[in-house]
């Protein structure tokens, strides 16, 4: 190489940028660029050609290895808690419907509906009656919510248009949208007796005005369960809001329950024989994961600072020996990305574990957000195993080709999803009054999404048999353009576009030529891990050359 040689002569002076050392003004001879040839190389070995190199032992490598097993076995212990928790809820949830909604059955398919009068003033008398004997009726530990050592009562609300004149005879009608609220509250009996409540409650519905009837009370539990996990166990209050929704009025009430759960420590308790007590040795194993993500956390981030400071010292020697800019691709070279997930990991696995340690002892009960923060972190982890699989040639080329890939994904992904956007608007809009998979927007997508996938594609197209004609031929034209589209051309356009990237890749790791300036200017460098040289390189590894 003519060229190099000769840029290599090249003479530079001054000094660099605020922040960065003076390059020598002395030629630089062939030991110092072999110096930082060599000191290039070794930033780009993998843990084990660094440790036959200088001996250095690969504490991030081991670190990481450490972090999978001890994150993963964290988010094991919390996720058979959180499944207790979780279970709990459900289940007090399945209890409350079969309490409260009269004739409720566990196969019910569908919306749970009332169609007269009678079944709505029956069911919300079977509400409050059941309300009042619940300590009679049911089986689990369900007592009255209280505020400030007073019951909290039943309250029966129905929402009403303020004023409305219908007459469908006449096609005529005079309505106010604003909506009125009267409401009736009836608090717990204070004897265990079987008061019928219907018999002292004056209620009823202006149907021709109704919105809605909501019925809303809180019950309090306790989830026993844990005890035998050695944890202490969480109260619980269940906001109940059973709701019978009029707003179409179609002449069918819908009913549904929603459930608003608050979990809390409790006040006192008492376990015999330590049973209760706080596991301390969870608490010393979510104390040693937040000390070792810390300590990943130090030294990828100083492995990252170290990589930028490098690259601006391989950009300022380019442009100043040979006259040539380095490439912004080629700077990120530096920049390794894999070290910035693992501290995305690290930092979301620390705050996880903080309020894993507040669960634990009952400080919180943010049950929902350590699962997001501890699941997206263990899921950051188990991916950022590929990194280490890539130091294999045969693992290396498949990573290689998700990265070169990626740009061209987006952009391809990009296209199709106004495709995909288009056929979600006009399914929307035409089929949705006819199929009940094309009713709401988010439906639709998830329809589309399926068929693409090739899930349910016959159940989608007989929904539409007993349609209008034209309806029912337009889904036809709609369902068949869209699967011979996405299924028989983005798709596969898709895999070819991935495949593409690979052929490209495997040919150029046959080749063995290097891709980039900042890959050729190493290859030169023939020194290998063993021979010794990396160990005289402590002195040139500062930013200076000698003169």
């Amino acid at each position: 190489m003519e060229e190099s040689e000769q840029l290599f002569t090249q003479r530079s002076e001054g000094k660099r940028p605020k922040g960065h050392c003076r390059w020598s003004t002395h030629s630089l001879d062939s030991k110092a660029v072999e110096d930082f040839r060599r000191r290039l190389k070794y930033f780009f070995m993998n843990p084990c050609e660094k440790y036959r190199a200088r001996g250095r032992k690969p504490w991030k490598l081991m670190l990481q290895i450490l972090k999978i097993v001890i994150i993963t076995a964290q988010l094991v212990f919390f996720g058979l808690s959180n499944e207790m928790m979780a279970t709990f809820k459900e289940d007090n949830l399945m209890t409350f419907e079969h309490l409260f909604l009269k004739g409720f059955k566990d196969h019910w398919q569908g919306n749970y509906v009332l169609y007269t009068k009678a079944d709505l003033y029956d069911h919300i008398y079977h509400i409050i009656n059941t309300y009042a004997n619940l300590q009679n009726l049911t089986l689990g530990n369900h007592a009255y919510g209280k505020i400030d050592g007073k019951y909290t009562p039943l309250s029966v609300c129905q929402l009403l248009y303020k004023n409305s004149t219908i007459d469908p005879e006449r096609d005529t009608f005079h309505i106010d949208p604003h909506i009125d609220e009267e409401c009736i509250s009836e608090f717990p009996p204070t004897s265990l007796d079987n008061t019928n409540l219907e018999k002292s409650i004056n209620f009823s519905v202006d149907f021709k005005r109704l919105v809605s009837v909501n019925i809303n009370f809180t019950l309090k539990t306790i989830n026993l369960q844990t005890v035998r996990h050695h944890e202490l166990p969480d109260c619980y209050g269940f906001h109940i809001k059973i709701i019978f929704d009029n707003c179409a009025h179609s002449g069918k009430i819908k009913v549904s329950v929603k459930n608003d759960v608050q979990i809390h420590e409790c006040k006192d308790y008492n376990v015999r024989d330590a049973s209760g007590k706080i596991d301390y040795l969870v608490l010393m194993f979510d104390s040693l994961v937040i000390f070792a993500c810390v300590a990943s956390l130090i030294l990828c981030t100083r492995s990252i600072v170290k990589g930028i400071q490098l690259q601006f010292e391989f950009k300022i020697f380019f442009q100043t020996h040979f006259n040539k800019l380095v490439t912004w691709s080629e700077r990120m070279e530096f920049v390794n990305v894999w070290y910035i997930f693992i501290n995305i990991s690290d930092t979301l696995t620390i705050t996880g574990s903080v309020i894993k340690i507040g669960i634990q002892t009952k400080f919180l009960t943010n049950y929902d957000v350590c699962s997001i923060l501890l699941g997206t972190a263990t899921m950051l982890v188990w991916i950022g195993v590929i990194r280490y699989l890539g130091y294999f040639k045969k693992y290396n080329i498949l990573i290689l080709t998700l990265r070169a890939a990626f740009p061209n994904v987006i952009r391809f992904c990009c296209c199709a999803a106004m495709i995909y956007l288009g056929y979600c608007f006009c399914g929307w809009i035409v089929l949705g009054p006819y199929h009940d998979k094309f009713r709401t927007f988010n439906k639709v997508t998830e329809c589309l999404f399926s068929l693409i996938n090739g899930d349910d594609v016959f159940g989608t197209f007989l929904n539409m048999r007993d349609k209008s004609y034209m309806v029912w031929l337009f889904s036809r034209i709609y369902l068949y353009t869209f699967t011979s589209l996405f299924i028989y051309m983005v798709l596969s356009l898709f895999i070819a576009l991935i495949t593409d990237t690979y052929e490209t890749i495997k040919h150029h790791q046959k080749d063995s030529t290097p891709v980039s300036l900042l890959h050729a200017f190493i290859a030169e460098c023939q020194d290998q891990p063993e021979f010794g040289q990396y160990l005289y390189d402590e002195e040139s590894s500062s930013c200076c050359f000698s003169p």
